[in-house]
């Protein structure tokens, strides 16, 4: 699992790290909004170890966590990269993002021991979810930029539909999210992870990152309460950093959170949910590139625009 870090001098300067948590001196409680599922994983220690000064929201649908931003009832979320830009267009420039908190989740898997990467999905059908979102819009891109077409997307309402699908016929090719995919390869004998769509990105070596998700801010908020928003930055990255240090107790506590059923299934599946912590100048470029592919895609994905250069906080 890849980590990056790139605070800046800017960032740690009036800061002392206490018992692994940042602690600051502007007095105010953070109001912090999630969405159930890798967002929140990344920030499940955070939600253990650094409560004071926070307070966590955790929410099933993006619009939910949106609509409490707008509104100014929270002031931080952890939400899908598309609807930051959206956000950022829809608000004039009320939030900018403040770090990428996850890359590419999307693995296809199946019980066809001939499917090994992208390449093979020619002329196959392939069963998943998110039609009309960013998920449907970078699996597009991924089949076009290896020139992979014939294939039919068959969209179904979620990921349990998805799993349904396969347990009737584990020979089907299907493309989830994480966790969804380590579950259904879990509750289906046969079906396996046949490759990562990540690493199909990645592999293009075009100057883009598969982002999922990333942190915003209320400008007003980053304005007024610059320490507070420097101190969620370091604990927020050493809550990532600990995924790596003690799998074990991550993965009780996203359990805890009602994430994942499971202890055994959730150690099996947050390693792979890329997990990171991109801040700084690194934000910008990473970003920017896969916001232009969804773009390309449908403007509408993105708000209808490329957002400006203070879009990206680089401290």
């Amino acid at each position: 699992m890849k980590k990056i870090l790139a605070l800046s001098l800017a960032f740690v300067m009036g800061l002392t790290v206490i018992g692994g948590c940042a602690k600051q001196s502007d007095d105010v409680t953070v109001r912090v909004g999630s969405l159930k599922g890798p967002t929140t994983i990344g920030i499940a220690n955070m939600m253990s170890d650094a409560a004071e000064g926070y307070e966590f929201e955790m929410a099933t649908a993006p619009d939910e966590i949106a609509s409490k931003i707008g509104a100014g009832q929270l002031d931080i979320a952890l939400v899908p990269a598309n609807l930051a830009a959206s956000l950022y267009n829809k608000t004039n420039g009320g939030v900018k993002v403040i770090d990428i908190n996850t890359l590419g989740v999307l693995y296809c898997v199946t019980g066809n021991a001939d499917i090994t990467d992208i390449m093979d999905l020619q002329g196959q059908t392939v069963i998943t979810t998110g039609q009309g979102a960013t998920p449907e819009f970078a699996v597009n891109y991924l089949l076009e930029q290896y020139g992979v077409n014939d294939v039919d997307l068959d969209f179904r309402a979620d990921g349990q539909e998805v799993i349904a699908a396969l347990s009737q016929d584990p020979s089907q090719i299907a493309i989830l999210p994480q966790p969804a995919a380590t579950a259904a390869c879990a509750q289906i004998e046969g079906v396996a992870p046949a490759f990562s769509l990540n690493d199909s990105w990645e592999a293009l070596d075009n100057g883009s990152m598969f982002i999922t998700g990333v942190t915003i801010v209320r400008t007003e908020f980053l304005d007024e309460h610059k320490e507070a928003v420097t101190k969620f930055l370091v604990d927020h990255h050493n809550s990532v950093v600990m995924i790596d240090t003690d799998l074990a107790t991550t993965a009780d506590r996203v359990v805890e959170l009602g994430i994942i059923a499971k202890a055994p299934l959730a150690q099996k599946a947050i390693p792979l949910c890329n997990i990171v912590s991109i801040t700084g100048a690194d934000i910008q470029p990473a970003l920017s590139g896969y916001l232009q592919t969804l773009f390309d895609q449908n403007p509408k994905s993105i708000g209808g625009a490329m957002p400006g250069d203070d879009f990206y906080y680089a401290g």
